[in-house]
């Protein structure tokens, strides 16, 4: 093998477009821009702008607002519990809390609390202290024995 018998393998390297090369190529003068003007220079982005007419989106009224006190939980149903408890990431015994489920690996991440949601039914007493539950759900947890301690938590970014 010798350095000049060298070569990429087929494909592994795209050919750079050759602008600005004739009109035969294609790509000449105007390197496939069109005209001149704005579009045509480089690092334009005129996106939702009508020719100095008022754009759609400043013409449509506001709707709606955002809720800044607005809390986000994780939903976690009793079969994902469960599910967890069954394959040993989960102990039944001990209180079922949001960093206990973080460590199970049934979240992903603690956000404002978690809330123990519908389909399935626990096959033991389960104990949860949690930010709340939908009323079929804590009646399932309850109904095999179990107990759900509702313990309120404040926004994340307000905590800290």
């Amino acid at each position: 093998m010798k350095l000049n018998e060298i070569s990429d393998n087929v494909g592994a390297a795209k050919t750079g477009k050759r602008l600005g090369r004739g009109i035969g190529s294609g790509l000449g003068k105007t390197s496939g821009k069109g005209v001149k003007g704005q579009k045509a220079r480089s690092g334009v982005a005129i996106k939702g702008f009508e020719g100095g007419q008022m754009p759609l989106h400043r013409r449509l009224p506001k709707r709606g607002f955002n809720n800044i006190f607005r809390l986000d939980y994780n939903e976690v149903s009793i079969a994902r519990v469960q599910a967890a408890i069954d394959a040993g990431k989960l102990d039944a015994a001990s209180v079922i809390s949001a960093d206990a489920l973080k460590a199970a690996g049934v979240i992903r991440r603690v956000k404002d609390g978690v809330r123990l949601i519908g389909p399935g039914e626990p096959k033991g007493a389960l104990s949860f202290e949690i930010a709340g539950g939908s009323a079929p759900a804590i009646a399932a947890v309850e109904k095999a024995g179990g107990k759900v301690v509702v313990a309120e938590k404040k926004k994340a970014d307000a905590a800290e």
